[in-house]
């Protein structure tokens, strides 16, 4: 992959082209749905933001990344959250906040690559189809 990419960071689904971000997801005409992931999709996120459930007020601010092409084409995303507690996650780690805050840390915030309130497990590394998977992920700041 020789174009120059940019990693870009939006803090709300309805800054994301829907159309964009489910190409990554696998919403296409005519393909099978092996893989799909419905947590991922445009559909879901955006309600979450849209319903008042996962957003700056509740502790769940946007800070999803993007990976674009210089003509700003979406080849690669990673939906992430900067929380300030750990509410609505299926991993608690108020032991390890507490700990680290007594030691003289700042936990909070934190930046996370999950999905809000939902166990699901599976990649959430979004990459476009047609796109190496290895060389997209490269650009990630967290591995």
């Amino acid at each position: 992959m020789s174009e120059n990419l940019q990693i870009r960071i939006e803090n709300s689904f309805s800054d994301i082209p829907q159309t964009e971000w489910d190409r990554l997801v696998g919403v296409r005409p005519g393909l099978d749905g092996a893989g799909y992931n419905p947590f991922l999709s445009h559909a879901y996120l955006s309600s979450l933001e849209q319903s008042g459930s996962a957003c700056a007020e509740t502790g769940w601010l946007g800070h999803h990344l993007l990976l674009e092409t210089e003509d700003g084409r979406l080849i690669g995303a990673l939906p992430c959250y900067l929380k300030n507690h750990s509410q609505g996650e299926y991993v608690f780690d108020y032991g390890w906040a507490d700990a680290f805050e007594r030691a003289g840390g700042r936990y909070y915030p934190k930046l996370q690559a999950s999905l809000p309130f939902t166990p699901a497990t599976g990649p959430h590394l979004l990459v476009r189809e047609g796109y190496d998977r290895a060389t997209v992920q490269r650009f990630w700041p967290m591995r």
